[in-house]
């Protein structure tokens, strides 16, 4: 029999699994991996800020969790490819619409944060 997950009680794996998926580093690479494979040096250069270690870390949690897949080929240098799993594909839309949802509302935001930050204490 499965075992039916509560994402409300404290100790379940979905709170782990909701809080890598959550992570703006991974949300962000997910979403890049959403056309096609993309090298590991280019997705450094495409998600502005994220250091080589904690991309690393980021992949390598996609990874074990069944979101990305990793290639590795033969080549000098060797080439590393990363790419969505049929798993992480089925979070393309949910991410896409994280990832730019905020683009498409930071005015509203930035608008609500001034109107809080000054109201008076």
């Amino acid at each position: 029999m499965l075992q039916p997950y509560d994402v409300y009680e404290e100790n379940c794996p979905t709170r782990q699994v909701l809080a890598r998926v959550a992570d703006k580093w991974a949300l962000l690479i997910l979403d890049r991996l959403e056309g096609q494979p993309v090298r590991f040096n280019h997705l450094r250069r495409d998600i502005k800020g994220v250091s080589q270690k904690v991309l690393s870390q980021t992949l390598k949690r996609l990874e074990r969790d069944g979101m990305v897949t990793r290639t590795v080929f033969a080549t000098v240098p060797v080439t590393v490819e990363y790419a969505l799993t049929p798993l992480g594909r089925t979070l393309t839309e949910t991410v896409a619409a994280m990832a730019h949802w905020a683009e498409k509302h930071m005015d509203a935001v930035l608008a609500a944060q001034q109107t809080y930050d000054a109201r008076p204490r």
